[in-house]
């Protein structure tokens, strides 16, 4: 039972969530060719030049329609400026739950920008969406995002073991924290 997900302009703590747009592939390949992006994320394929980006932005708005996911990209309110991403993963309708990701840009980072950001998505997914769990992972040792899940409500559940892929290899995996939060919290 998939539904069609229509974007929102979530805005709030000096942010604005939006979707992504064609003239963002500049900046997005930036920010997943970052260093640091890539020390704890690994994309199913490569991502690493500009029509890589563009196919990535095709299936955003793909998955948009789909209802499979809602991928939002951060930007500041009165600016404009792009400061990182938010996005529902793995939409399961007749369960009511999703996934949660997030990065944020180098200039960005310890700003409060990811937790002020997964607070807007969370906020809208349960009042809008109707979702009723929301999950969220990240590769044990990310100490930075695992403050972020926390400060964000989101309880530490465990450890899954081997559930997500080595930094930059798909041959190899990671053990993965799960964190998640109930509409109900």
């Amino acid at each position: 039972m998939d539904l069609q997900l229509i974007p929102a302009d979530l805005r709030g703590h000096g942010l604005r969530l939006r979707t992504w747009g064609d003239d963002d592939v500049q900046t997005l390949l930036r920010a997943v060719t970052d260093p640091e992006y890539l020390r704890w994320n690994t994309h199913n394929t490569p991502v690493e030049d500009e029509a890589a980006v563009a196919e990535l932005l095709r299936l955003r708005a793909l998955g948009w329609a789909r209802g499979e996911f809602a991928t939002y990209c951060v930007t500041g309110e009165a600016d404009g400026a792009v400061l990182g991403q938010v996005g529902l993963n793995f939409i399961n309708w007749p369960m009511r739950c999703a996934r949660v990701g997030y990065w944020t840009l180098p200039e960005a980072r310890g700003r409060g920008v990811a937790g002020h950001a997964l607070e807007l998505l969370t906020r809208w997914a349960f009042d809008q969406l109707g979702l009723h769990r929301i999950e969220l992972g990240h590769a044990v040792g990310h100490a930075a995002s695992c403050r972020v899940a926390e400060r964000g409500g989101y309880a530490a559940e465990g450890t899954l073991r081997g559930a997500m892929f080595e930094s930059q290899r798909r041959d190899a995996f990671r053990d993965l924290h799960l964190h998640a939060r109930l509409a109900t919290d």
